[in-house]
């Protein structure tokens, strides 16, 4: 019988959320033939006391489980050798941070296969928390933007017992007259509209976002050709801008000078063109004073040149002074406010983890009994202590090149 382990959240600080709840192990037991081990944790937003209320066994040493599934990076003093993990590792943009974490993957003969690619084979993603970083995200670029001006309050989103309770304040909330500005049409960005609705934002297309004022409170969605243009000003293809990224250059200046709020859910490719300068956000034409980071690549390679670290759930907002380029206290006239948050879904984690299990059991719990998954092929980086074909472009990474 096949044995999954659910590990202890190792990350400092540790994340509340959980790859199945435990409804999703009693049903993985139940239609799978799996055994399911979760090793103790305080602080889960499941608590082990609920999935020993299920039935499911709780245990310290997962030693002799075949699988192993968290959800941020594993410490590296926790990776047990030779065992096949699932998480969230951060390591296929060549995150410097994490180069430690690969190195020991493959020094320990680990099978890595992370969440972030298991896609279908036309590339879609089929299991995620982006939703949930949107909607967050969302969330928090209204409640900074509060916090700025004071000209309206909300509790924060992880004070809320789930999202039917932060609704219920939307509906009790009178929002200012501002201009939103939201970056991405996947799902981070469609978590994000679903909370600018709730709110009562009303959304309206790019150019009208551009062309009118509003009495009331506006977003819009930028999608890809409206944010970038081919530097040869030719016609744009979302093809070629997703293949030559490189051969495209901002257009985003009109929009920074009319949005107040920017939300930033956008997948970036490291050749593509920031939305704007440094020397930009000096401008007297800036007007956006507040940046959800929910991509949250950290500059210098970057979409957002003032996304300088990631801020966390206890201390969300830093601001950026665009005159000395230097973080600074927020919500100062002269600075612009960033909420880089880069765990999101953990300030609902209830919800998020509950949406990401039925994913998992629906979509790659299957491919397990599968000898030949091209699902679980794709989504794994290292096998055996070398990079898999597919990832060998990790290679100069991993040895610090």
């Amino acid at each position: 019988m096949l044995k999954i382990g659910i590990i202890r959240e190792g990350k400092v600080p540790p994340d509340a959320r959980v790859p199945l709840n435990p409804n999703h192990c009693v049903l993985a037991q139940k239609e799978f033939h799996v055994k399911i081990l979760v090793q103790p944790a305080p602080g889960r937003c499941f608590a082990d006391e609920e999935y020993l209320e299920a039935g499911i066994e709780l245990s310290e040493n997962l030693s002799d489980c075949d699988i192993l599934m968290g959800v941020k990076e594993v410490p590296t003093e926790m990776l047990i050798p030779e065992k096949t993990y699932f998480f969230f590792s951060h390591t296929i943009k060549e995150q410097a941070y994490n180069r430690k974490l690969l190195q020991t993957i493959l020094a320990k003969k680990i099978r890595m296969i992370d969440y972030e690619v298991l896609t279908d084979e036309q590339g879609q993603r089929l299991i995620a928390f982006g939703k949930f970083a949107g909607m967050v995200g969302a969330h928090n670029a209204l409640w900074t933007y509060a916090q700025r001006t004071g000209t309206f309050s909300l509790k924060r989103m992880k004070d809320c017992k789930d999202y039917a309770e932060a609704f219920e304040m939307y509906k009790q909330t009178p929002f200012p007259a501002i201009k939103i500005v939201l970056t991405g049409g996947g799902r981070v960005g469609v978590g994000a509209a679903a909370v600018l609705q709730d709110m009562g934002i009303r959304e309206v297309d790019p150019i009208e976002f551009l062309m009118e004022d509003f009495k009331e409170p506006v977003f819009t969605i930028l999608h890809s050709q409206d944010y970038a243009g081919r530097k040869d000003r030719h016609h744009f293809d979302v093809q070629r801008y997703r293949s030559h990224p490189e051969e495209y250059r901002s257009i985003f200046e009109p929009y920074f000078q009319t949005a107040d709020i920017m939300i930033n859910g956008i997948f970036w490719d490291n050749r593509a063109p920031a939305f704007f300068s440094k020397a930009d956000m000096r401008r007297a034409d800036f007007r956006i004073r507040v940046i959800a980071d929910i991509t949250c690549d950290l500059a210098p390679i970057s979409s957002i040149p003032s996304t300088l670290k990631a801020s966390s759930i206890a201390d969300p907002v830093f601001g950026y002074d665009p005159f000395t380029e230097t973080e600074c206290i927020p919500y100062q006239q002269h600075c612009i406010d960033m909420m880089t948050i880069d765990n999101l879904p953990n300030e609902l984690p209830r919800d998020a983890s509950t949406a990401f299990g039925s994913m998992f059991i629906h979509r790659i719990l299957p491919e397990f009994f599968n000898a030949e998954s091209h699902v679980l092929e794709r989504a794994t980086i290292a096998e055996e202590g070398h990079l898999t074909a597919r990832y060998a472009y990790l290679q100069g990474y991993v040895e610090g090149k």
